[in-house]
């Protein structure tokens, strides 16, 4: 019997410092973010399409009033799938990631949504 293993999935904002033990960094937002040069970020990759959809972002717009529905239909987003989120899917089942996004609120991003989902993807495997 072999034993599974659990992912190892954290979120980190962009602009806190690059660690060693951050495994694959991956940023998961659709733009670049805000007073960063390309050559700042240490990022293994950036999948874009990972993120909300344009229109779902600017819905949501980081309000905290809209953080539950948001939720709801950012997973459901997410259960389309598409090449970015397969690759992401495919690394986070063979190494440790760290996504990186560069929302301010650490409680409320799609970060923590996007976390949640691939852990209970790569559990199911």
């Amino acid at each position: 019997m072999t034993m599974s293993r659990l992912p190892d999935i954290v979120i980190k904002r962009v602009y806190d410092p690059y660690d060693v033990t951050d495994g694959i960094r991956i940023l998961v937002d659709r733009l670049w973010p805000r007073g960063l040069h390309k050559s700042d970020v240490k990022m293994d990759y950036w999948l874009k399409n990972v993120a909300p959809s344009p229109e779902l972002r600017h819905w949501f717009a980081h309000d905290p009033a809209h953080w539950d529905e948001f939720q709801i239909n950012y997973r459901h987003e997410l259960l389309h799938g598409n090449a970015d989120l397969s690759r992401l899917i495919e690394i986070a089942n063979q190494h440790k990631v760290t996504l990186l996004y560069a929302a301010r609120n650490p409680l409320c991003n799609h970060a923590l949504v996007l976390q949640k989902f691939l852990t209970d993807t790569l559990s199911k495997k």
